[in-house]
């Protein structure tokens, strides 16, 4: 095997090879161990591996690999347009009856915004394409991990967003981890901490919902500190795009509306092992009159 670059495309073979990383760096670790320090394709992980665990990936493996996540990917959205449209004519009606029959053409909604902070660019990029695909209104900003606490303030303030993610890479530092210590994860601390001096501004969980976290990180922690939404109640890999479809499902919620969690979970990809949160009120608002300018 030829030797090992920063940005190839890898598996771990120790792992069985089923995600693909794309090689950061090559690192030295100690007297003649080397690691390649790698960044999920699809998935929220940072992690290392030792270069003999590493395999490189050929152009067909990799194209079939990306399919598959567009395949996922594509399927999800499906059921979001077709979960949409059925809540939007049941609260049209609802709002017609209850405003004496006005026509549905006069109302206007009025989803949550959002605001997005990521510690990984490319992924972002990826979450406001997704995000407008799905008409949500969203401010996104690349912001790492550990800048993440000290910035949140000042977004939320020139914001005011309904919705707040705080997400990047996470991942357990060990092979044999004490989960409940935060030292524990690559990026949890700062996840945490940035939930917190958020909750400083806005201490209501139903004025302000916040989805943390990442890869493998400390879920209870993330709650605990103030969040509504959180990874990763099972510690698993956890997808680019799983906070996209969390905030999604509360933006286009009523108000008046109380999350049933199966159904925020339902609207993600890696489900109820890796996304978990508490109840929560919606942040969809409907208009009327609305405007004919």
């Amino acid at each position: 095997m030829r030797e090992l670059k920063p940005g190839d495309i890898v598996a771990r073979k120790s792992y069985g090879g089923d995600v693909f990383f794309r090689v950061v760096e090559i690192v030295q670790n100690g007297p003649g161990e080397r690691l390649a320090v790698l960044k999920g394709l699809e998935l929220r992980l940072v992690a290392d591996a030792p270069l003999d665990d590493l395999e490189i990936k050929d152009a067909a493996e990799i194209l079939r690999y990306r399919h598959r996540a567009i395949e996922v990917n594509a399927a999800c959205m499906r059921r979001i347009y077709r979960r949409r449209e059925v809540e939007r004519t049941d609260s049209m009606v609802k709002h017609r009856d209850t405003a004496g029959g006005e026509p549905a053409g006069d109302f206007f909604e009025v989803p949550g915004r959002v605001v997005h902070l990521d510690g990984d660019p490319e992924y972002l990029e990826k979450c406001l394409h997704a995000y407008a695909q799905l008409d949500v209104e969203v401010y996104g900003f690349r912001v790492s991990e550990a800048e993440q606490p000290r910035v949140v303030v000042k977004y939320l303030r020139e914001y005011t967003p309904d919705i707040l993610v705080l997400t990047g890479h996470d991942g357990l530092l060990r092979k044999d981890p004490d989960y409940a210590k935060l030292e524990s994860y690559r990026n949890s601390a700062y996840y945490v901490q940035a939930v917190k001096a958020a909750r400083q501004v806005e201490p209501s969980r139903d004025e302000l919902v916040i989805f943390a976290g990442a890869c493998q990180s400390h879920y209870e922690a993330l709650l605990d500190a103030g969040a509504n939404f959180a990874s990763s109640p099972q510690r698993v890999l956890i997808h680019a795009f799983d906070p996209v479809y969390v905030v999604e499902k509360i933006a286009f919620t009523s108000i008046n509306d109380t999350l049933r969690m199966q159904d925020v979970i339902a609207n993600t990809i890696t489900g109820i092992e890796g996304v978990g949160g508490i109840e929560t009120r919606g942040r969809f608002r409907l208009g009327y009159p609305k405007s004919p300018y």
